[in-house]
């Protein structure tokens, strides 16, 4: 659910926003109680309940329906991965953030294609994790995404492997020639990383009108959010590694 539509009603009628609930999956008892100390200390989240495995993972979501999933990878009895892909084809509209290690991982890479919204490392700072959670939640916005970029271009533009040599050719999706060519345009600028705002200055466009693009290209693409707007990109040749990123 997008923040905009977070709104709820008190007993006077008032618009008051919801919290945004968040699952925690991990089989490190202290890793989880580490997210839950950070996240319940802010007034707009809420934690609705925390998984040990990806099976218990699908179980809690199904029953708690949480804005936010923050997924560990490597867990006994189902993998993050795993239920990543379960959970997005079975509730698409809880977003998942995968944990990882190390910021090359190819099991990071593994959960953006499985369908996660955005991946962190384990050690992220308190306040990155907080506005990582909002972001994600808001639907508008994807996390590190110079990070995001550069797994990509190391993984998918390259077979899926770290040094594979001469990328793979990419194959063409039809499903491009329904996009317009402004929508090509912000296409490949999501795919940059840029947000609705540099997008906006880039194109001299109103950030209302970089919205509109942007949920088109996500309605005709048959994509759940950016993050996998910018996986798509990649998978389809759309953009070239290495083209008009700085790291």
């Amino acid at each position: 659910m997008r923040r905009e539509d977070r709104q709820a009603e008190n007993s006077e009628g008032i618009g008051v926003e919801e919290k945004i609930k968040v699952l925690l999956v991990d089989d490190q008892p202290l890793l989880r109680m580490g997210f839950r100390l950070i996240l319940e200390g802010e007034e707009d989240i809420a934690i609705a309940g925390e998984a040990a495995d990806g099976l218990d993972a699908l179980t809690q979501t199904a029953v708690l329906k949480p804005d936010v999933v923050l997924m560990d990878v490597r867990m006994p009895k189902m993998d993050g991965i795993e239920a990543t892909e379960r959970i997005a084809k079975e509730h698409p509209d809880t977003k998942i953030i995968i944990l990882t290690t190390f910021d090359l991982d190819e099991y990071a890479f593994s959960g953006l294609q499985a369908g996660a919204s955005a991946f962190l490392l384990k050690d992220v700072a308190p306040e990155e994790l907080v506005h990582a959670v909002r972001l994600v939640a808001s639907g508008d916005a994807v996390v590190a995404p110079r990070v995001t970029a550069r797994l990509l271009e190391t993984y998918v533009r390259n077979g899926g492997k770290a040094h594979a040599g001469q990328p793979a050719e990419a194959p063409r999706d039809p499903l491009l020639d329904d996009l317009t060519p402004r929508e090509q345009e912000v296409l490949r600028a999501l795919a940059e990383g840029l947000s609705n705002a540099e997008i906006a200055h880039r194109f001299f466009l109103s950030e209302a009108t970089v919205k509109t693009h942007v949920r088109r290209i996500l309605t005709k693409l048959h994509l759940r959010d950016r993050v996998q707007a910018v996986v798509y990109a990649y998978e389809t040749g759309l953009v070239v590694p290495s083209q008009g990123l700085d790291y």
